[in-house]
């Protein structure tokens, strides 16, 4: 594999995000954790989290010089550069993935412990550290389906010439990006084979129509807190667009 070529890592809080603990994370040019799961790995680069995220989950301080913090106002610029929240869907594996996506400009992107899956039995945790609040699940009009708001991604990503996989071992997720092995990301040309079977997955022409779809019916807020102009938004018409998102994916 070329030496010049990124890939980025995106760890979430699902129970099988802590197969980050024993991977050799060298082979990821970034490593980049979402909310709690900077707590997996001492080996993280970038920490991405909301507004309400409480300040005493927050690392400790001082951080690594290697080491940065990513809030809104560096993440509400990246999303809005990607057509905005209402889109892309309000939860934090897809902000970050698109945080990840326009600032670090990657070769491939492969999320880990994202699938926003908690129908655990009794007992089991939902999360990593335990019971957490399953906030892709709230009620959210940019939230109605989550499988499309990942086709999205993945046919952005694509347009970046970034390919996106998933590494979760779980047996259901709600992204519908390929799933491979983190043995397989050693592989050489593992970037390049990686965007040329997404692109086998797309349709381009049912991208071109998702997308047009946004441009025309124009939905917009630029700082980023589109809930509180939710009653602007038709949730008839995004499910449209999510339906477009889906249909834009080819069978695999």
């Amino acid at each position: 594999m070329a030496e010049d070529l990124k890939m980025v890592l995106l760890i979430g809080s699902a129970p099988d995000a802590v197969q980050a603990k024993d991977w050799d994370l060298s082979i990821f040019t970034q490593r980049v954790a979402i909310n709690n799961a900077w707590q997996i790995t001492p080996d993280w680069d970038y920490l991405v989290y909301p507004e309400d995220f409480a300040p005493e989950r927050l690392p400790p301080t001082p951080l690594k010089p290697s080491q940065q913090l990513i809030a809104a106002p560096e993440f509400v610029p990246q999303q809005n550069n990607f057509g905005g929240f209402v889109y892309a869907g309000g939860t934090m594996a897809f902000t970050a993935g698109y945080w990840a996506l326009g600032a670090l400009k990657p070769d491939l992107i492969a999320f880990l412990g994202c699938d926003m899956v908690y129908g655990t039995a009794t007992g089991e945790s939902s999360h990593f550290y335990g019971q957490g609040t399953p906030d892709p699940l709230r009620v959210d009009v940019t939230l109605q389906s989550l499988e499309a708001k990942s086709v999205r991604f993945m046919a952005l990503a694509q347009a970046h010439r970034c390919a996106v996989v998933n590494l979760s071992e779980l047996s259901e997720s709600r992204l519908l990006f390929p799933r491979v092995s983190g043995i397989a990301l050693g592989t050489p040309f593992v970037c390049q084979n990686r965007l040329q079977r997404q692109g086998e997955l797309l349709n381009a022409a049912g991208v071109a129509r998702a997308l047009q779809a946004e441009k025309d019916l124009g939905y917009m807020v630029a700082s980023g807190r589109y809930w509180e102009h939710a009653a602007e938004f038709d949730k008839t018409k995004l499910s449209d667009i999510d339906s477009l998102w889906l249909q834009a994916m080819r069978a695999a």
